[in-house]
């Protein structure tokens, strides 16, 4: 009977001193706000709509500068619906303004540099929108698709 005992109480004493000092940090360094992805601030949906965008055709560019593929990617964007026809009328420089960006952004990535890294074209999307239609009209950019082309 005290063979099984002394563990069982070590056990209990561990999972309490173990929760305990969980406890204790998560009061310490308290918890963190969740971070948003590719940077989306709260809005009201019920305003907003979203825009499709026409394929858009991206180098895949490694870090060293290499070229090494090409990449279609479909992307649609969360705009307020008073700025839709705006949008859909800058679209071509919005166009021009990721071509002009994704040629010196290295976005390959995996073993082979194959992949793109789409945290990487969220970030030059975001951007370029910034500059086709001005400061925070889109409020978020959703890649949809993207393939090898």
């Amino acid at each position: 009977m005290k063979k099984i005992l002394l563990p069982l109480i070590l056990l209990i004493a561990g999972l309490g001193v173990g929760g305990g000092a969980a406890y204790g940090t998560s009061m310490l360094v308290g918890p963190r706000p969740a971070a948003t992805p590719g940077g989306a601030r709260e809005v009201d949906t019920e305003k907003m709509g979203f825009i499709p965008s026409t394929k858009v055709t991206a180098p895949l560019v490694t870090p060293d500068g290499r070229l090494s593929g090409y990449v279609a990617f479909e992307l649609s964007l969360q705009v307020p619906n008073d700025q839709t026809a705006t949008v859909t009328a800058r679209m071509p420089m919005f166009l021009h303004a990721i071509n002009m960006r994704t040629y010196r952004t290295p976005m390959a990535a995996g073993p082979d540099g194959l992949l793109p890294d789409l945290g990487t074209f969220r970030k030059v999307v975001m951007d370029a929108s910034a500059e086709a239609f001005g400061p925070n009209v889109v409020h978020f950019a959703a890649i949809t698709q993207a393939l090898p082309a």
